[in-house]
């Protein structure tokens, strides 16, 4: 779907990585479970445009008439726009909502707490173990140039866009591993997460304490330090599981 490198190319292959073909059984339910995987984690985000139905089709593995009903389903859920034309296509709706009183216990009811520390593990490990990779990894002049650009954005960042600003920054570490098994196995761990990390306000000091951390993950991966790199991620994540229970208490 295009270079890595790029701009452009970065989102598309974060979209890779959730777009995986998907089993002929279930086509429309995966579709639709694919789809919303790329709008939530914000790989597509509010007022842009899905890839073309051809593009889908061929990534997902199914006919374009499935993936017309997945589209045509999320349409009338709110998550997607549906216009005609010569600049027409699929374009997102879906913002995360802003957290309020109660939104948080919510969640995690829905969820249950056994499947929270569960869900919190699996992303430990996967994380820590894509820094690992990547800080084994020889990375060329542009990936780096990736890496580093990721880390600029979400450092950077408005708190309207810090979520998914902080996603792709994730995210592109597993990317640039050129491992799509283990790309989408951080994806799926981002999203188990996602609704319990818009439930909570975006605070100015954990912006800051975060931005440190993710210097630090990178600086351990360009220094080829994946002991660092996976020590690094750890205490990152730690900070944000310890930012819910604070939440939740």
């Amino acid at each position: 779907m295009g270079s890595p490198t790029g701009e452009g190319g970065v989102k598309e292959t974060q979209l890779g990585s959730l777009l995986r073909p998907v089993r002929a059984g279930n086509a429309f339910e995966e579709t639709v479970e694919r789809l919303l995987q790329a709008i939530k984690l914000g790989v597509v985000p509010h007022g842009e445009r899905l890839p073309s139905e051809r593009d889908l089709a061929v990534h997902l593995g199914i006919s374009r008439v499935t993936l017309r009903e997945a589209i045509r389903s999320l349409q009338e859920a709110g998550y997607l726009d549906v216009r005609r034309g010569r600049y027409g296509g699929a374009f997102v709706l879906y913002r995360p909502p802003d957290p309020s009183d109660g939104d948080l216990a919510e969640a995690v009811n829905q969820m249950g707490a056994g499947d929270l520390a569960d869900a919190l593990t699996f992303r430990m490990a996967v994380e820590c173990g894509a820094a690992q990779i990547l800080a084994t990894t020889s990375l060329d002049p542009s990936q780096r140039a990736v890496l580093l650009r990721r880390l600029s954005e979400v450092n950077d960042a408005a708190p309207a866009d810090y979520r998914r600003l902080d996603t792709a920054f994730h995210l592109s570490i597993a990317e640039l591993t050129g491992s799509p098994l283990l790309a989408a196995a951080c994806a799926d761990a981002r999203l188990r997460v996602t609704d319990l990390l818009n439930a909570i306000p975006v605070l100015g000091p954990n912006i800051a304490h975060a931005a440190v951390q993710h210097q630090a993950i990178v600086s351990a991966i360009l220094a080829g330090d994946p002991d660092g790199a996976s020590r690094a991620v750890a205490e990152h994540l730690e900070g944000t599981a310890a930012l819910l229970r604070g939440f939740l208490a």
